[in-house]
């Protein structure tokens, strides 16, 4: 029924709408999962996934017009500049989708107090961040206890261990984006819930700490997520055009050469982002 209120073939790419989208369906994701499973003494478990599973319900239609229509665009284009001209659009596209998810996440994981919500998220968070001791990390952050500060990382093991992360993310984004649509929208909402569980344990789950807290992750985050976007992309075209051209013509070659292009972008982003991550947001926000 959702899908046909709104349509997603009416939704300008690059539109500010796609945040009221994220913002719609990160919505229902948490409160469907509140309380529809939170009482389920097995599936409440699983919470953080379920969460994630119905907003790739939610948006898969978006995703799937608009790699449809990227993938039209890019037989016909050369060189980097020309790539970003013909994607700009579908990046902004993914960006507000984001933007609108994590600000749902974040709002309601604040309003709800569920930490069960973000269970896994929150363990993600804790394997990124404190790799020494998981479980007393977990435990800290949870809404029973106040947050205390756990055992830092030297900044150049934390900068290796973040690009690491990161990368794995974008393969994951990329092969899941070749073989199945889906794969994007995962990786789009699943980071966006992990910086929102990120967000409540940095403002102690205070909402009127909520906008510092967003200002604090998105400074890296914006161009760290970028670089998903771009390998989702990358995936996502190049997987259109196997089913639409011969592996051996000429349009597919420029498809793929294109692919390849982004995918080199997404990784000096992603270094970028790492560095700002480690050396810059720690300064800025002590």
């Amino acid at each position: 029924m959702l899908e046909s209120l709104i349509n997603p073939k009416k939704i300008e790419r690059g539109s500010i709408k796609m945040l009221f989208i994220g913002l719609l369906y990160g919505s229902l994701s948490l409160l469907l999962v509140k309380y529809f499973f939170g009482g389920d003494p097995v599936l409440s478990k699983a919470s953080g996934m379920i969460v994630i599973t119905f907003c790739v319900m939610f948006t898969l239609p978006y995703l799937y017009f608009m790699f449809r229509q990227e993938e039209q665009e890019d037989e016909s284009v050369e060189g980097f500049f020309g790539v970003w001209k013909v994607h700009k659009d579908a990046v902004w596209a993914f960006m507000w989708l984001f933007v609108g998810l994590l600000i749902a996440f974040v709002f309601w994981n604040i309003i709800l107090h569920d930490s069960n919500l973000f269970n896994f998220q929150i363990q993600t968070y804790c394997l990124i961040n404190n790799q020494g001791n998981i479980d007393e990390c977990i435990s800290q952050y949870s809404f029973a206890q106040p947050s205390v500060p756990t055992g830092a990382l030297t900044k150049k093991v934390r900068l290796l261990s973040i690009i690491e992360n990161n990368v794995y993310v974008m393969i994951f984004t990329l092969i899941f984006s070749l073989i199945f649509g889906a794969g994007a929208v995962f990786v789009l909402a699943w980071n966006a819930s992990v910086i929102a569980a990120a967000v409540g344990i940095f403002t102690k789950y205070q909402i009127a700490d909520l906008p510092l807290g967003i200002a604090r992750y998105m400074i890296h985050g914006i161009p760290e997520i970028a670089s998903y976007f771009l390998a989702a992309l990358a995936g996502g075209i190049v997987g259109v055009g196997v089913l639409r051209h011969k592996i051996k013509s000429k349009k597919f070659l420029r498809i793929l050469e294109n692919a390849v292009l982004i995918l080199f972008v997404a990784l000096i982003i992603i270094f970028i982002a790492g560095l700002i991550e480690v050396y810059i947001t720690p300064n800025l926000f002590k």
